[in-house]
């Protein structure tokens, strides 16, 4: 079975990705309850979490519930992410993730996330001094590479377990990419396959049905899944995946209930981390995401969306229920 440093995973652990605006604590909650294993924060700069930035300090925020769950950083400058290192040990989590795949330009263009694909060197040395300077494991989320001329995945996964990471996830595409096209598993199998290797590597990048999962497992041996885009609106996903490897069978899909009380207690998760007022403007994104497919649900969306206050939000699930009650996601 993989390990994270002490932490020990059942067979092909389900991971849930650093996502932006997305994986927040009442998300992470959510998927931890249908069946991820590991769960990541969003990720969080170093820059931001040394000058204090408000926003930044708030993304360490993360409950007993979740564990084992990891706190990921990004930056390229290493004193800066030195002292990013000793901020979020505080905040205890089990892991800390290093984030060297993320493409959006605003992050490329400091040489951070995705960015530090083009300085290799410098990625293994940030690492090796990161390594250095806690006792908790790290790890590393990246991409295949900048560009696919310079793909070097299997060098550079090398590299970084030599220098002391404990785990790798890649996702199957290069910046270039950005998210656009197929993701290649094919490399990631490579690093797997590499006979020096001996860390956990696990595999993102269109992991979105069951039987892409057990593709992964199966036909490109790798440790685990880092799912992200297929959660969204749907932290059912972990256990529907599970329950495929194990029967071969699909999961019931969640009821129309299930999801009205998944968007409550979302909903109400959010406004006891962060009060009423930001609870509901921030969430909404997530508890549309619930009801994605229902025929007719326009005016009850635009409710949704448009309420200032929880009470009006609650009242709109009820009423939800009560119109769609015999819809089926079948």
């Amino acid at each position: 079975m993989p390990r994270i440093g002490s932490i020990e995973l059942e067979d092909f652990p389900l991971l849930l990705a650093p996502m932006e605006d997305v994986s927040d604590p009442p998300f992470r909650a959510l998927c931890k309850t249908h069946g991820a294993d590991v769960v990541y924060t969003e990720f969080i700069s170093s820059e931001g979490l040394i000058r204090d930035a408000a926003k930044s300090v708030q993304k360490l925020d993360i409950y007993e519930k979740e564990r084992p769950v990891g706190i990921q950083i990004f930056g390229a400058n290493l004193d800066s992410m030195l002292q990013a290192v000793e901020i979020v040990e505080k905040s205890k989590p089990d892991i800390i993730d290093i984030n060297f795949g993320c493409p959006v330009k605003k992050v490329v263009c400091k040489g951070a996330g995705a960015g530090i694909l083009k300085d290799i060197p410098l990625m293994v040395k940030l690492t090796e001094e990161m390594v250095k300077r806690t006792h908790l494991p790290i790890t590393v989320k990246t991409r295949l590479g900048w560009d696919h001329d310079s793909i070097k995945i299997v060098e550079v996964a090398e590299r970084l377990q030599d220098v002391g990471i404990a785990a790798i996830s890649i996702h199957g595409r290069t910046r270039a990419q950005m998210y656009k096209g197929d993701a290649d598993w094919k490399p990631i199998a490579a690093v797997k396959n590499n006979s020096r290797m001996h860390i956990p590597v696990f595999g993102n990048g269109d992991v979105n049905t069951p039987e892409s999962a057990k593709d992964m497992r199966d036909n490109y041996g790798l440790d685990g899944a880092m799912i992200g885009r297929a959660s969204i609106g749907n932290p059912w996903f972990f256990n529907a995946v599970k329950t495929y490897l194990k029967t071969g069978t699909h999961a019931t899909p969640p009821s129309l209930k299930d999801r009205v009380q998944a968007a409550r207690q979302h909903l109400q998760m959010a406004i006891d981390w962060k009060g009423e007022v930001l609870g509901v403007l921030e969430t909404r994104r997530h508890y549309t995401n619930y009801f994605k497919g229902i025929p007719n649900f326009k005016p009850y969306r635009s409710q949704m969306v448009t309420a200032d206050d929880a009470l009006t939000v609650f009242a709109t699930f009820d009423q939800v229920e009560a119109q769609f009650a015999d819809y089926s996601f079948v």
